[in-house]
């Protein structure tokens, strides 16, 4: 009979704590990929050339090096910086602000191209249109751009947010109790992991097929009226 042990609460903690993440997350990564695109489409050249350093350094190294370069050295530099400004002892970063702060710096790299296509999609010409009938730029933003934005973002948006609720796994090596460390520290009392991340990936599965449902039925709902090519 499947059992876990007595750890099923513990690795339900974790899936909510895995949850948490992803959103708060997603948050960050969504206000840098705004103010990336922005950035990315603005006239003025040295916020482009930023926003493209950006870019093209975090979508060119792996994930998992950069969780451990950005945590492990800004760890170390905070430490060496606390003494210059009178604080002695031992900053110890905390795990889910780290977690959080990292995946959504990563992410909003993605995000940048995403919001970035996402408003070039939009013509030009209905812009336009909206101002020469009189509309304001709030009325302009929430009857013309807004609606076609959303619409041509879901499916960018969706992938970035599937890829991103899997990078949360990668918390664990900080040190975040999610719900891959939770299954691999009872994996290892109990000598049965295969039991323990076989749970874990179920409830990955759940929450991305949930979240796939959720984003066709916003996909569905932006694009009524649109004829289909």
């Amino acid at each position: 009979m499947f059992s876990l042990h007595g750890y099923g609460p513990s690795i339900f903690e974790g899936t909510v704590l895995t949850l948490e993440v992803s959103l708060a997350s997603l948050f960050i990564a969504m206000l840098l990929g705004i103010c990336g695109a922005l950035a990315k489409l603005s006239g003025a050249k040295p916020l482009r050339l930023v926003a493209q350093v950006y870019t093209t350094i975090i979508r060119g190294i792996p994930d998992l090096v950069l969780m451990l370069l950005i945590f492990f050295c800004g760890q170390v530099l905070i430490n060496q910086l606390g003494p210059l400004v009178g604080y002695d002892d031992y900053i110890d970063i905390n795990p889910f602000i780290a977690g959080v702060s990292i995946i959504g710096f990563i992410f909003g790299a993605y995000m940048t191209e995403t919001f970035r296509g996402v408003i070039l999609a939009v013509p030009r010409g209905q812009i336009e249109a909206a101002y020469a009938y009189g509309m304001r730029r709030s009325q302009m933003f929430r009857r013309i751009l807004m609606p076609q934005m959303i619409r041509h973002a879901i499916p960018g948006f969706g992938n970035n947010w599937l890829v991103l609720v899997k990078t949360t796994a990668l918390v664990s090596i900080i040190g975040l109790d999610d719900m891959v460390r939770k299954a691999s520290l009872a994996a290892g009392a109990t000598r049965l992991p295969f039991t323990f991340y076989l749970v874990v990936a179920f409830n990955y599965l759940i929450i991305t097929s949930i979240s796939v449902y959720l984003l066709r039925w916003l996909e569905t709902r932006y694009s009524a009226g649109v004829i289909q090519v």
